[in-house]
């Protein structure tokens, strides 16, 4: 997916089906990138790290969420930095949207290939 310049509508990005109860939208700049996800009730990303950096905002719904040795349930509003490198896991107990940014974009995003760790759970 080439760098997506110029305007675009989040209604019309294309929405991609990563699991029964994971689907997202991406948005690709040059140097960074920006995914909205829409999680089920249920929905787990396992355990990983990237090297990316990465700043979730979380728009509705609970995420209890992991980050190195700390963890914490995040609630509509709550944001976070995760830096390159850093284990992370996020589970969901109820439906939840939430809008991630990463710097650089990540390549394993670039296709349509569900990552690993959100097969796993």
């Amino acid at each position: 997916m080439p760098s997506m310049k110029g305007f675009h509508a989040l209604r019309r990005l294309p929405e991609e089906k990563i699991t029964d109860k994971i689907s997202r939208r991406v948005l690709v700049g040059d140097k960074e990138m920006v995914v909205w996800w829409s999680m089920k009730a249920g929905a787990h990303a396992a355990a990983h790290t990237h090297p990316h950096e990465q700043i979730f905002w979380l728009i509705s719904g609970t995420m209890e969420f992991r980050l190195g040795g700390e963890k914490r349930t995040c609630r509509a509003g709550d944001v976070g930095v995760i830096a390159g490198g850093v284990e992370h896991e996020a589970w969901f107990p109820e439906d939840t949207e939430v809008v991630d940014v990463f710097a650089p974009p990540r390549e394993d995003f670039l296709t349509s290939e569900a990552p690993a760790y959100m097969r796993k759970g």
